[in-house]
């Protein structure tokens, strides 16, 4: 009989680390070995409830103790945790988003050591909507204007989200681009014409928003909308489960959702 797979969790307190802990139960041949959190989190030093797990603010521990570890802590820790995995040869999936350039090329260096597994967003719905997207950008032209619209709770604190990088990352890659040549960030003002091609995005932030997000194709005459809405963090868990288990069995490298699912 095989060893079940040991996940680790750092940030394991946190809203998305708590779902992720929970649904690696629903998963055969997982299970939760460790976890970590800030020293000032109340949780910290103390028994989780339902588990033998000691959870601290140790992540070595949780990257020495674990076969894959899933991080979705705030942006800053990627480098250090980047650095862990590759230390360890412990796969690392990161759904982290807003980093910076030097974190993703932490990223970069730590995959040739290990796998890394990073996205915006994993859930299903989502990876579907970018492949669909990049397929209709490829095929619209630049004709068709291209926004992105976003909704979040109030306390996100990166604007656009990582998922609507993605979508506007996956029409540039559709459009033969790349998204930092095309983007337009929000408009405020006397802005001027819409530059043709360009790619636009909007963010709202309120309430318990979990994720919504909106994409609209338009041309002169008519309009398409691809859209995606986030019902609980479950879909966004599992799927974290679902690439940490993936990432077990790949050789090192860096690695997307897009990989996982077999769209790539």
């Amino acid at each position: 009989m095989a060893e079940d797979l040991k996940l680790g969790v750092v940030g394991c307190l946190g809203r998305m680390g708590q779902a992720i802990v929970a649904a690696t139960d629903n998963f055969d041949g997982a299970v939760f070995v460790a976890g970590s959190e800030v020293v000032t989190h109340p949780g910290v030093l103390k028994r989780m409830v339902g588990t033998q797990v000691i959870v601290s603010d140790n992540a070595k521990a949780v990257f020495e103790a674990a076969d894959v570890v899933i991080d979705f802590t705030p942006p800053g820790n990627t480098a250090v945790h980047g650095a862990l995995a590759a230390e360890n040869n412990t796969p690392l999936v990161v759904g982290t988003t807003g980093f910076s350039g030097d974190d993703s090329a932490a990223l970069d260096q730590a995959s040739s050591e290990t796998v890394i597994v990073q996205a915006g967003n994993f859930s299903l719905g989502v990876n579907m909507m970018m492949a669909m997207a990049k397929q209709a950008a490829a095929k619209l032209g630049t004709e068709w204007d291209i926004e992105i619209l976003e909704m979040h709770h109030r306390d996100k604190v990166d604007a656009p989200s990582g998922t609507a990088e993605m979508l506007g990352e996956a029409a540039a890659a559709g459009r033969g681009d790349t998204l930092s040549n095309l983007r337009t960030g929000a408009r405020d003002g006397i802005t001027g014409v819409r530059k043709k091609g360009s790619i636009g995005f909007a963010s709202l932030r309120g309430g318990s928003v979990i994720g919504e997000h909106e994409m609209i194709f338009a041309s002169g005459s008519e309009r398409i909308t691809l859209s995606h809405k986030a019902e609980n963090r479950t879909l966004f868990a599992d799927g974290a489960v679902r690439a940490a288990i993936w990432a077990a069995s790949q050789k090192p490298g860096r690695y997307s959702m897009q990989d996982v699912l077999g769209f790539d």
